[in-house]
């Protein structure tokens, strides 16, 4: 039963996914809707991502040099460690995570809305590939929005070590600026943005599949909001394992 469930729901979110991925019919909407889902679902989510990651940065920066440094180590590493994780893991991988349950319950509670109000059946009556229309702007939008959002997050990260230093006199701002430099390899911030792209359309095909597929009323709606952010968020961390493996 579930082995048959599981082939349904990935055999239906293929064949939207088809549906989704055809030319516009008028070039000039679609342009209009995928600015819109950049504002929407991008540009607002920039706030929420550099406070995140400057308070993630200030305390894994803490944490390393009041917890686990010892006078073996070099006075560099808070800095170096705080480097390598916003780079490989946190700005990429956790901020995702964080941006599915923001990103993800928009796309799945507005289609799912636009569903049961039946918006989206006038859509297919006046011949509209509601796929098409609806999904394909917000897919390409946070495909594009995403990599940015994740180097914003990288760079808030290192400015939250330097708060740290500065204001908190964790480190010295030499020692912090020496672990920063030290063997810094450019690849790992590109297999961040690498990952992020996936992310990102697994973020946003999962929440419209919900949200597309909606049946019944508001209750239904705030259910697949919930699904589209869990299912998303699983799909995420399986795949950072592959693509962490695949990249590194």
């Amino acid at each position: 039963m579930l082995v048959y469930k599981f082939l349904y729901s990935l055999g239906r979110y293929l064949c939207l996914m088809g549906r989704t991925f055809q030319r516009p019919e008028r070039m000039k909407m679609f342009f209009k809707n995928y600015y819109r889902e950049i504002y929407q679902l991008g540009i607002n989510s920039i706030g929420i991502v550099l406070l995140i990651s400057f308070f993630i940065g200030a305390v894994i920066c803490i944490q390393i040099k009041v917890n686990v440094q010892s006078p073996w180590m070099p006075l560099w590493v808070s800095g170096y460690t705080t480097r390598e994780i916003m780079l490989l893991e946190f700005s990429s991988s956790i901020m995702c995570l964080i941006l599915s349950g923001k990103i993800g319950s928009n796309i799945a509670s507005e289609l799912g809305t636009m569903r049961v109000t039946q918006q989206i059946d006038a859509l297919e009556i006046m011949g509209v590939n509601s796929a098409n229309f609806l999904i394909l702007p917000k897919i390409l939008a946070i495909v594009t929005m995403i990599p940015i959002l994740v180097t914003f997050s990288v760079a808030s990260g290192i400015v939250g070590a330097y708060a740290t230093a500065y204001i908190g006199h964790i480190i010295t701002p030499a020692d912090l600026t020496a672990g920063m430099q030290h063997d810094f390899t450019q690849w790992f911030f590109w297999m961040g943005v690498v990952k992020s792209i996936f992310f990102a359309f697994i973020i946003a095909s999962v929440s419209s599949y919900y949200g597309y597929y909606v049946k019944g009323g508001s209750i239904e709606v705030g259910k697949a909001s919930t699904n589209a952010v869990v299912s998303s968020s699983v799909l995420i961390l399986f795949s950072d394992i592959f693509l962490t493996e695949m990249l590194s």
